[in-house]
């Protein structure tokens, strides 16, 4: 009972663990922590979840989660969620990991390797091409567009994760918040459209728009009378005339509109003072009533002017382009009561090619306590023969699991290869294990390759841990490219599950899996030394070999409760100290898979009998196999017992027959079977056959 009682207590601490690590909220100090010079922490901007930070006034950037822009699944099928502070300049300038479930970090390589592979990306700006490649680490050129920073071995599919999750949550703030992070516009201006026109040509051209308000006109969104206000500048421009607002505006990056408005001069300015992808728009008037408030500041957004495109707000701002300069405009131009150029900032996804509407906003005072406000708007559209339209598709960024496959080829080819003769072998197994040197040494090179290419090469270990991934998909909804990340590991997954229906689980326990041919080379060690084999009793056998099958339910239903609890459990597996890490481990995980190993010695493959619960699994799925293959003869287990005791996992019973649960397919029975000079049955009818030969005179007895 109280064992029972601390295992809930443990199991809830580490549940707890994780709910607090998946909710948590980020705090002004782990800010801080990025931004050390950070006095004020913004509001979090709308329609996002990016925090600005400043010191004072001044904005040093924004830190957001990577888990609220992106939604790329780790190896463990959970996001990554990072924190992520970037300044200004669109230059990461701190990384910190929240929360993940990556298993080589939790439980294999610790999580200093991961830290150290991400802080590799501060101070490097978003708009570079990061590789993750360690051939090519310190390669990096001041001024190039690419940088190399190192990967993680044995933890390939996760840092790729990491760095996709990285550039495409930190490039998606950039392009919304930065300047000079856009994507290139689908519409250009061009060039080549110019011809001198004076002001009354370009407006009949419609290259050049007027909008005149009459009093009449300004006052139908109001509730009173234009006179009933007041407010003293309305009052003078309707003493001035009963069209106080006269408005003119045009596009300025044309040639043909700019470079006639402005003069060649202004114009070839005017494109050195935008930025990449920012547009120009003027505004003048030859009315009483302006087009900007009365306390409008240079440089800033005015709020009586506004602008809006497929109904969003476009923002607009004062360019300050005159300062004290005269606007050198063209000659038969009305005399301008007000002139002003506004910057169009290449975020905003302005297209000067589509209708754009501008609206002059009016808040008038009816007294010292009451304002009414009104809306008043004017659409227009440029010509399209000044811009070359191009349908632009969006490049995506070729998927990480199709890089992935691609960059493993070499991985995939071999483990195809031996797919394909282990495959033959099942396929004519009786034919080829009557030629037993052949057959031996076929095996053998298979389960080397499983052991140093599959295994310690291309980390093809499969794990109870995929299964507990595969339910966790089906539970919350299947995505394959979970799956995917990992081509090794689906290649083989989905070849194991074919031929479990097939010949159940002995494809992959007896040839497949590197683990397994760990512990044959232990047991062919131990009788090459002729180390005294442990004969376990048959009532003890049975009961052990049920432990594996119990050992599978708790880790699945640990699964649910807690994946990371279910993970830690998963420790039972020695594949990952063993094989992933090539037993490069903390002591006490080394041990105990050197201890499983140092028992196999004495009773052959103990783990795989006893313990493994991926054994288990492939076991209960394998009662559901089409074929059983392995012929037996009617004298096998009455009275011939060579096949039961020359089997080393001890799965043929004594009548006979083969426990297919346990049995691993290494076939050795049907080698037995299928030469006479090794079958029992076959040498006693032999010699069954010489004796009565002799006996009937047919040959000497010195034959025999």
């Amino acid at each position: 009972m109280p064992f029972f009682s601390l295992f809930r207590a443990v199991t809830l601490f580490y549940l707890l663990q994780l709910s607090g690590a998946a909710f948590a909220q980020v705090s002004d100090d782990q800010m801080r922590t990025i931004f050390p010079k950070l006095t004020r922490v913004g509001q979090v901007l709308e329609n996002s979840d990016v925090t600005p930070v400043y010191q004072l006034d001044q904005l040093l950037g924004y830190v957001f989660e990577t888990n609220d822009l992106t939604d790329l699944p780790g190896f463990s099928g959970e996001r990554i969620n990072l924190l992520i502070g970037m300044d200004a300049e669109g230059v990461l300038v701190g990384l910190k990991v929240l929360n993940h479930h990556e298993p080589i970090f939790m439980h294999g390589l610790g999580e200093r390797p991961m830290i150290q592979f991400i802080n590799q990306y501060e101070g490097v700006k978003v708009d570079k091409r990061v590789i993750v490649d360690s051939r090519h680490s310190g390669q990096n050129q001041e001024g190039s567009s690419t940088i190399y920073i190192d990967g993680v071995t044995k933890a390939t599919v996760s840092v790729l994760v990491i760095n996709d999750t990285v550039l495409a949550s930190a490039l998606k703030v950039a392009r919304s918040y930065l300047e000079g992070f856009t994507q290139p516009p689908s519409v250009t201006v061009r060039e080549d459209v110019f011809q001198p026109y004076n002001w009354r040509q370009l407006l009949d051209k419609e290259l050049l728009r007027y909008w005149p308000l009459s009093s009449a006109e300004m006052a139908g969104g109001l509730p009173i009378a234009l006179d009933d206000y007041a407010d003293s500048e309305m009052q003078q421009a309707l003493d001035e005339s009963d069209t106080p607002g006269r408005y003119y505006y045009a596009y300025l990056n044309t040639p043909v509109t700019g470079k006639n408005l402005l003069g060649a001069e202004d114009f070839d300015r005017l494109q050195t003072v935008l930025r990449p992808g920012e547009h120009a728009l003027l505004v003048v008037s030859t009315g009483s009533f302006s087009f900007l408030e009365p306390e409008f500041r240079r440089g800033t957004v005015p709020s009586r002017l506004g602008m809006s495109q497929n109904g969003l707000p476009v923002d607009i701002r004062d360019l300050d382009f005159f300062d004290t300069r005269v606007p050198m405009l063209p000659s038969d131009a009305p005399e301008l009561a007000q002139v002003g150029i506004f910057r169009i900032k290449a975020q905003s996804g302005f297209d000067p090619s589509q209708p754009v509407t501008l609206s002059l906003n009016l808040d008038l005072a009816r007294n010292h306590l009451i304002r009414d406000q009104a809306q008043l708007y004017d659409s227009y559209q440029l010509p399209v023969d000044l811009f070359d339209i191009q349908v632009i598709e969006e490049v995506k960024p070729v998927p990480l699991w199709q890089r992935l496959w691609l960059d493993r080829w070499l991985q995939i080819g071999g483990l195809l290869l031996a797919l394909l003769i282990v495959t033959a072998a099942f396929v004519w197994q009786h034919r080829f294990s009557s030629y037993s040197q052949l057959f031996h040494r076929t095996r053998w090179g298979v389960m080397l390759f499983t052991l140093f290419f599959i295994g310690f090469y291309a980390q093809g270990q499969l794990s109870v841990v995929n299964i507990y991934t595969l339910l966790l998909q089906l539970k919350k909804g299947f995505d394959i490219q979970v799956f995917l990340l990992d081509p090794v590991l689906f290649v083989l997954w989905t070849y194991v599950f074919i031929t479990l229906f097939l010949w159940g689980r002995g494809v992959f326990c007896g040839w497949l899996c590197p683990f397994g041919v760990l512990q044959e080379i232990v047991g062919k060690v131990a009788k090459v030394f002729k180390l005294r084999q442990v004969k376990v009793p048959p009532v003890v056998h049975a009961r052990l070999q049920k432990l594996k099958y119990l050992l599978l339910l708790v880790l699945l239903a640990s699964a649910f409760w807690s994946v990371s609890l279910a993970e830690r459990l998963a420790e039972l597996e020695p594949f990952k100290t063993a094989i992933t890490l090539t037993f490069v481990r903390s002591w006490p995980f080394v041990l105990y898979a050197v201890l499983l190993l140092g028992i196999g010695l004495f009773v052959h493959k103990f783990f795989c009998r006893y313990l493994c619960p991926l054994g288990a699994g492939l076991a209960v799925l394998g009662k559901f196999s089409l074929f059983h293959w392995l012929h037996r003869r009617a004298e096998c287990g009455s009275p011939c017992q060579l096949c039961k005791v020359r089997c080393d996992i001890d799965s043929i019973n004594r009548d006979g027959s083969v426990d297919y649960d346990e049995c691993i397919q290494c076939m050795e029975c049907i080698v037995i079977l299928n030469n006479k000079d090794q079958c029992a049955i076959e040498l006693s009818q032999s010699k069954q056959k010489q004796r009565s030969r002799e006996r009937q005179g047919e040959i000497p007895a010195q034959q025999l």
